[in-house]
């Protein structure tokens, strides 16, 4: 979960960066860019738990790193960032690398 809100956050940061004009005002209420810092507080209170219930950080940040793989579909389905064969291969590294590193 704390994966899937991380690339939900970047996307947030994304198109609440496209609708500031650069004025602080556009910055401050701009609910993209707050939806975009909660997701980030929910991936801490995710992490804070999962370390609390004996979590190892060599395992949950790994696991962590799928976000790379959620921001890369989100891009694709929101903006039509295309997917290549080197993102495709770095994400099937990035799996098994997630893999070994829970063994």
């Amino acid at each position: 979960m704390a994966s899937v809100l991380g690339a939900v956050g970047q996307f947030l940061y994304k198109s609440g960066a496209a609708k500031a004009t650069g004025s602080l005002e556009t910055y401050v209420f701009n609910a993209r860019l707050w939806g975009g810092a909660a997701c980030y507080v929910a991936v801490m209170v995710l992490f804070v738990a999962a370390f609390k219930r004996g979590g190892a950080l060599s395992v949950l940040y790994p696991v962590y790193a799928a976000t790379f793989i959620w921001g890369a579909l989100i891009g694709l389905a929101a903006y039509g960032e295309p997917i290549r064969l080197v993102n495709v291969a770095g994400m099937v590294l990035l799996v098994c690398g997630m893999y070994l590193m829970g063994r």
